[in-house]
C-alpha cells in the first residue's frame, strides 16, 4: 500500500500538532511496515537525527520557500504528487489541508482522513471546508471534546468522527525527588510547596489560565505563606504577567522560568507539588499527561478538552477556569493533602493509569483498528 501524509511541521517546531503527527507516522509504519510513505511537510526544510522512520519513506519539504509563496507551492505539490502516485490513503494531519484532499478526491477518487486537534476544528463556517469535511472518509480528533463539538456544529453522524487520543512518550518521564539543581537554580527549599504551569505566554493563548493562578495566589498565600508558583514559557504576554505580579505583590512567590529545553521538562514536573493549568479553550493538553506520568496531582479547567486527559476528574481536579476562588481553594486542598480524590496522592498509580489509557501502545492499537476497518470496507 501507499500512504501520503500531509503535515505542517515534524522536525523544527515541536507543538502539540507536530508531536501528534510524529506519533501518527510512527504508529502507521509499525502497523504497515511494508508500505510506501510520502510525507509532505509544509514548514520544515529537513529531517532530524532523533526521528526513526522506514527506509521506504520519502520526505518532501516546502519550508525553504518564503512565507508568501509557501502555501501555493505546498498545495501544488500535494495535488500533483497525489495525481501522479495515486496513494491508497491520504491523511491530512491538519484540518486546514482538508480542502486540498477534497479536490484531489474529486479528481482521482483517492480516499482521505483528516485530523481535528482543537480550536482549529471548532466553529467552522467556510462552506468549502464544510463540504471537504463531509466528504472525508474519516475524521479523527485528539479527544472527545473536539469530537462532540464537530458532531454538533457540523451535524455529522457519530461514526464519521472518531477519537484517536493524544499520546506521549512515557519513557522519557519518570517519578523522582525534587531535583537539587533546580532547587538551587530557583533558590527554593525542598519543603516549599510548588505550583507549576508549562505554557506559551502568548497573547493568543491567555485561555490557558496562568493569569487566573496569579489572581488566586493571594488567597493561597493566606493559607500557605511559603507557596511558590513557577511559570515555564516565553512569549509576548510576559509583560502582562509581570504587571499582575506587581499588582498583587507576588514578587516573592512567582518565578518566571522562561523557556526551558525539552530535556529539562521532566525535572520541572518533579520539582512541583501540583501541576495547574486551568484552561478554557484547550483541545486536549499533552502537558497534563506528562505531569501525571511523573505522578503529580493535576488541576485543569472543566470547560474544554482538558476533561479528557483527566478522565472527567478521575485522574485530577477539574474546576471552573473563570473562578479564581475555586482555583485557590482547590489548590489549597491539594497542597494540604485534603483533596477528596485520594488517587492524586498515589504517584505510581497515577502514572500507571495515564500510561494505560494514553500511552503509545493504546494509540497504535486504536489507529490500527480504524485503518483496518477502512481498508476492509473500501
Amino acid at each position: 500500500m501507499k500512504f501520503h501524509l500531509w503535515v505542517p511541521n515534524l522536525f523544527g517546531f515541536q507543538g502539540g500538532i507536530q508531536v501528534y503527527s510524529r506519533f501518527l507516522l510512527q504508529a502507521i509504519q509499525n502497523i504497515y511496515p511494508q508500505s510506501e510513505y510520502d510525507i509532505f511537510v509544509k514548514h520544515d526544510v529537513s529531517t532530524s537525527s532523533d526521528f526513526v522512520y522506514l527506509p521506504q519513506t520519502r520526505f518532501h519539504f516546502s519550508g525553504e520557500h518564503s512565507d508568501n509563496i509557501r502555501t501555493p507551492i505546498f498545495a501544488s505539490q500535494i495535488i500533483t504528487q497525489g495525481c501522479l502516485k495515486r496513494p491508497d490513503l491520504i491523511i491530512s494531519c491538519h484540518i486546514n489541508f482538508t480542502v486540498a484532499a477534497y479536490r484531489l478526491k474529486q479528481l482521482t477518487g483517492i480516499p482521505y482522513f483528516t485530523i481535528g486537534h482543537g480550536i482549529d476544528a471548532w466553529n467552522i463556517e467556510d462552506p468549502l471546508m464544510k463540504k471537504a469535511l463531509h466528504d472525508a472518509d474519516l475524521i479523527l480528533t485528539g479527544g472527545n471534546y473536539t469530537r462532540e463539538r464537530l458532531i454538533k456544529e457540523q451535524n455529522f453522524h457519530p461514526d464519521k468522527v472518531l477519537v484517536l487520543f493524544n499520546t506521549f512518550n512515557a519513557n522519557r518521564l519518570k517519578i523522582a525527588p525534587k531535583p537539587e539543581k533546580l532547587l538551587q537554580r530557583y533558590n527554593l527549599k525542598p519543603d516549599e510547596p510548588i505550583i507549576l504551569t508549562v505554557a506559551r505566554l502568548s497573547e493568543s493563548e491567555q485561555y490557558k489560565g496562568y493569569d487566573k493562578i496569579l489572581t488566586a495566589l493571594p488567597k493561597i498565600r493566606q493559607h500557605i505563606p511559603n507557596v511558590k508558583y513557577i511559570l515555564v514559557g516565553k512569549g509576548k504576554d510576559k509583560y502582562r504577567v509581570q504587571q499582575l505580579i506587581s499588582q498583587y505583590e507576588l514578587e516573592e512567590s512567582v518565578i518566571l522560568a522562561g523557556y526551558i529545553p525539552d530535556e529539562e521538562l521532566t525535572e520541572h514536573y518533579n520539582l512541583c507539588d501540583v501541576f495547574a493549568m486551568p484552561s478554557k479553550a484547550e483541545g486536549f493538553g499533552i502537558v497534563y499527561l506528562e505531569a501525571l506520568a511523573c505522578g503529580k496531582p493535576v488541576l485543569a479547567g472543566n470547560q474544554d478538552g482538558a476533561v479528557d486527559p483527566l478522565c472527567q476528574g478521575e485522574l485530577g481536579a477539574l474546576i471552573n477556569p473563570d473562578d479564581s476562588d475555586a482555583i485557590a481553594q482547590t489548590l489549597i486542598q491539594i497542597l494540604q493533602g485534603e483533596y477528596q480524590n485520594p488517587l492524586l496522592y498515589q504517584p505510581q498509580e497515577l502514572r500507571k493509569k495515564v500510561i494505560e489509557r494514553f500511552g503509545f501502545e493504546s494509540f497504535e492499537l486504536t489507529l490500527s483498528n480504524y485503518l483496518k476497518h477502512h481498508f476492509n470496507n473500501s
